[in-house]
This record gives structure tokens, C-alpha cells and sequence, in this order.
């Protein structure tokens, strides 16, 4: 067990012998790096008292607040810690108690990748030493877009984009893992899709693709450590190995495809490729392909693609699920993106859904 003496106090490092990961993280220099939306680290300790110190990266010496890294902390389940990372260094109290306490401390990265990362220095306790919390005994991974990010979900229309009102933990796949008692990995981007990301003139965004970065740490415009990008890190697929794997992708994709049948039909076949190299990297995963929450023009091609894909491959482990559309009645966020009541309801629809697949014999059987 990694820690650094320092009075009456240790200060652990957030090494594997000391934390346990959420989602992709890096560990350079003795500090973990957060990219992707909802990544991070869970521990457990017995003690009086706690502080965790994060490193910021270039993007939170800037004024730019918009771009800052937002991060949480919870201890046993409550919110202790909400705030952008907007210094070169920040250090949180996420327990001071007059009494020894036994607290599960989790820390997550509200904030997507594009803007800003941030880093996890050290976990200075007052206590016995940390531990991993032990590992669940089921694995999601989500990809997705700005809906799996939890794109301005707590602001209205009258709001602008930006990570102070962007928070993953309030969105329909981190609710999932929660209510299944998951372990997550989310790989998602805002504005990214299959064959084109968003566009609001109908020309092809091809640099807002999901599977250039489908195996990297993430795709961030900031920088750690002086000079590292998360796009330049490779993922190791087996730190994190899925039991189901949830691809909610194509809202982005439909602002360029519209009603163009050549386009769907591109659609299709790059969604084909899309589950190819899920595939390769996942062999013994669930894919379970959904769309819906913002509109479903593409989902009947979705369809396709799975249908040609199972042809083609004879691996039927991966199905389809539509979601419902959002409704007026439950509000909007920014841009239209759903509210914390829809992703609420969302997230319902697909625990349901992904309880009764587990009870399955297509879920139970083998490639």
C-alpha cells in the first residue's frame, strides 16, 4: 500500500493497491487522470477524517469557466463535494467527524471529456489505511453522446452550454449502473456520432466520430501533465471487461442523414463497423443497441444493422431497445436535451430492460 508520511496524517496515492476505478483512468506520476464522463475512484476507510486533493490540467488555469473540470464526491452516498476544478490544485475536507466512522468515499468526474480532465493527487486520512472497495458483480459499459453525458441537464432552454450545468451522474446511464448495482465505464462524447457528429447546415461533421477515440482515455481539448492528451492513450481493454455494453448512439447522426435514404442507409453500414469493433474489443460482452430519447429516425436502421451484422457474424449476443421519446410535460434542459425527469424515466425503461435480458437464454448463452 502506496502512502506518503505527513504528521499524524497519510496521504495515499490513488494507486490499484488503494482505490478502486470507475470508468477509464490514468495513473501518471502517482496521480489518476479523469477524462470520460463519470470516471473516477471509490475507496473505503475507517477514521475521523478525510481530504482529497485534485490537480487540475491546462484548461483550469484559464478563465474560461465554462471549460473547467466538475467533480463530485460522496461519502456513503451523500454529496459532500460539488465544484470546478479551476486552479492549478484544489484540496477538499470530504469528512471531519468527532467520532471514527466507517465511509465509503466515491469521486466522479461530472464533466465530459472534451473540455477539460482533471487528476486525483492524493487521499489524506486521519485513520486506518484505504482500501478498494470490492468489485460489482456486474459490468456496464455505455457509449454514447451528449445524452449519455448529461448535457445541460440542470439548467432549462433559457440556458447555454457549459460544464457547471452538466452533470453524468444525473443521466440516464449512470442511474442505470446505480439501480443494477453496476460497475460503469462511459464512452461518450457531445455532438459525436457513427458517420458524422452534429451539424446544423447538413454537411458530414466526420471530426465528430465516436470510434476513433472508442479506444483511448478519452478526446479532451486540455492537456496533463504539460503536455498529455487523452487521445493519445491507448485503453486497455481488459482493466475493464463488460458484461453489457449499451450503445446509444445516432441523434447526432440524424441532423446529418435526415430523411436521405442514402444517407440511412450509410448510417447502417457504418453502424455495422460500429458493432465490428465493439466486437473486437469486447468478445464476451452483451451489446444491447438503443435510441430514442431525443428522436428515433434512425432506429429502423439500427435495426438493419443489427440484422445484417447477426447475419453476417452469427453472434446473436446483441439486441435492440428503443427508448420513448422525451415529452414536453417533463421539461428540457439545454438545447433541448432531456431533463433530470426523463432521464429519470429513462434510465427506469432500461433497468427494466436490461433485468429481464439477464434472465434470458440469449444473455445466458454463449458466442
Amino acid at each position: 500500500m502506496q502512502y506518503i508520511k505527513a504528521d499524524d496524517e497519510r496521504a495515499f496515492l490513488p494507486t490499484a493497491d488503494n482505490v478502486k476505478t470507475l470508468g477509464r483512468t490514468y495513473l501518471h506520476d502517482g496521480s489518476l487522470w479523469l477524462a470520460y464522463s463519470a470516471s473516477g475512484a471509490e475507496f473505503e476507510f475507517t477514521g475521523t477524517k478525510c481530504s482529497i486533493t485534485f490537480i487540475g490540467d491546462d484548461m483550469a488555469v484559464k478563465e474560461e469557466a465554462e471549460h473547467h473540470a466538475r467533480i463530485a464526491v460522496f461519502v456513503n452516498n451523500k454529496l459532500v463535494v460539488d465544484d470546478l476544478v479551476d486552479a492549478a490544485e484544489k484540496t477538499y475536507c470530504v469528512l471531519d467527524s468527532n467520532t471514527e466512522e466507517h465511509a465509503v468515499v466515491r469521486i466522479i468526474k461530472l464533466s465530459e471529456t472534451t473540455d477539460s480532465t482533471v487528476g486525483i493527487k492524493h487521499v489524506r486520512i486521519l485513520g486506518s489505511g484505504i482500501r478498494p472497495t470490492p468489485e460489482k458483480a456486474l459490468k456496464i459499459e455505455f457509449i454514447g453522446d451528449s445524452i449519455t453525458c448529461g448535457y445541460g441537464v440542470e439548467d432549462d432552454l433559457s440556458g447555454t452550454y457549459s460544464t457547471s450545468n452538466e452533470n453524468a451522474a444525473k443521466a440516464y446511464a449512470y442511474l442505470t449502473a446505480q439501480a443494477l448495482d453496476a460497475d460503469h465505464s462511459l464512452v461518450s462524447i457531445s455532438g459525436y456520432g457513427v458517420i458524422s457528429g452534429y451539424t446544423s447546415n447538413g454537411v458530414k461533421n466526420e471530426a465528430g466520430l465516436i470510434m476513433p477515440y472508442y479506444d483511448k482515455l478519452g478526446m479532451s481539448y486540455g492537456r496533463f501533465a504539460g503536455s498529455i492528451t487523452p487521445a493519445a492513450l491507448k485503453w486497455d481493454f481488459n482493466r475493464f471487461v463488460p458484461d453489457i455494453i449499451v450503445i446509444n448512439l445516432g441523434t447526432n447522426d440524424s441532423s446529418y442523414c435526415g430523411s436521405d435514404i442514402e444517407r440511412c442507409r450509410e448510417f447502417r453500414d457504418g453502424y455495422v463497423k460500429l458493432l465490428e469493433l465493439v466486437r473486437k474489443c469486447n468478445p464476451g460482452a452483451f451489446v444491447v443497441c438503443t435510441l430514442g430519447i431525443m428522436g428515433a429516425s434512425l432506429f429502423p436502421y439500427i435495426e438493419e444493422a443489427v440484422a445484417a451484422y447477426k447475419a453476417s457474424t452469427r453472434d446473436f449476443r446483441i439486441t435492440t431497445m428503443r427508448f420513448e421519446e422525451q415529452s414536453p410535460e417533463d421539461g428540457y434542459a439545454v438545447d433541448y436535451h432531456p431533463s433530470e425527469v426523463t432521464h429519470a424515466k429513462a434510465a427506469a425503461r432500461l433497468t427494466r430492460y436490461l433485468q429481464e435480458l439477464m434472465k434470458s437464454d440469449a444473455y445466458k448463452n454463449d458466442i
